[in-house]
């Protein structure tokens, strides 16, 4: 991170749920230059007092002693929880960190912006993607896409079927999506297979927006190997974002010179237009996304500043990726 704080003016943090992302949570605020760890509550005291007793963290007794103890808690409860944990997080007049998806209903998400603005404090939502060194290499140079094709696979898990494929795994591209093309939606539609699971397991979208831009969208928690690719085409460019293996591919063209080089890419098309095609590079700095998340949501308390990823930012996710579910579910 390129911020600095002095070490009198960290940020007391807690965490709610201490469960396998909890965990990770809890170590990275541990080490992090620009938050304190004050502790954590989880409602299994038994695996909270061994968590405790192994890493040397400080377990309180109940939600109630751990906010009042700080002064930004980090919600990665269950998502059926978010809403009531942050409310109650909110109305101590404390920030707060929270995982995705930022609740489990639409209208839970809009009360917890509500409350975060009538209390004058900050959130963020943690769309961990957007902080993908991969995606973060060269997002800057996605402008105007007009198509746009994402792949999220993943092999079966049991711990991962108790909520909807959609707010699952495609929501992590339905932020990216939509902190990309930035209009309003146009159209959904969408279909959905529950091949092991109660609830579809893959999924298909087809977003249109009404600038023009269609975005096709599938995620699957039944594959044979993970993958997690976007592909982003644009007017003389195609970009090709990993986040799986954190690698990009980024092929552009521009009209070609009259007397190109021996060994340049030249197309021609039917008009006799000739283009040049030739490949950039971008330089991938290794990072801990979730790390990164954490601390630039310090720096935002710090500066008063709307976070990366704001509630807002989250509800809107939430609120395509229902839309979505609402689609498939109309074709059963």
């Amino acid at each position: 991170m390129v911020f600095l704080k002095k070490q009198n003016a960290m940020i007391k943090a807690g965490v709610l749920g201490a469960g396998h992302l909890g965990k990770i949570h809890l170590r990275l605020l541990e080490a992090s230059q620009h938050f304190e760890l004050v502790g954590f509550y989880d409602p299994d005291q038994k695996n909270a007092k061994a968590l405790a007793k192994e890493k040397g963290y400080t377990y309180f007794n109940s939600p109630k002693a751990l906010i009042e103890a700080c002064e930004m808690i980090d919600i990665v409860t269950p998502t059926l929880h978010h809403h009531s944990m942050a409310l109650e997080v909110l109305r101590a007049g404390k920030h707060i960190f929270i995982e995705k998806p930022i609740a489990n209903s639409v209208a839970e998400a809009r009360e917890i912006t509500q409350v975060a603005e009538a209390f004058g404090v900050l959130g963020q939502v943690g769309h961990v993607e957007r902080f993908n060194p991969a995606f973060k290499a060269v997002k800057d140079s996605i402008t105007a896409p007009k198509f746009i094709e994402s792949h999220r696979l993943a092999e079966f898990n049991p711990r991962g079927t108790d909520v909807p494929v959609v707010l699952d795994l495609m929501i992590h591209d339905i932020d990216i999506l939509l902190s990309i093309v930035q209009d309003k939606v146009k159209s959904v539609s969408a279909s959905g297979v529950a091949v092991i699971s109660s609830t579809p397991d893959i999924a298909n979208a087809r977003i249109e927006f009404e600038n023009g831009c269609v975005a096709n969208l599938t995620a699957s928690r039944i594959s044979l190997k993970k993958m997690r690719k976007t592909r982003f085409f644009q007017k003389d460019a195609y970009i090709a974002v990993d986040f799986l293996d954190k690698k990009v591919e980024v092929v552009k063209m521009k009209d070609a010179p009259k007397n190109p080089q021996d060994f340049a890419m030249i197309l021609e098309n039917a008009e006799g237009e000739k283009k040049q095609i030739y490949f950039e590079n971008p330089k991938i700095d290794e990072s801990n996304a979730i790390l990164e998340e954490l601390e630039t949501f310090a720096q935002a308390i710090q500066k008063q500043t709307e976070p990366i990823v704001s509630l807002k930012n989250g509800t809107d996710a939430l609120d395509l990726a229902y839309r979505v579910i609402a689609a498939y579910s109309q074709n059963p």
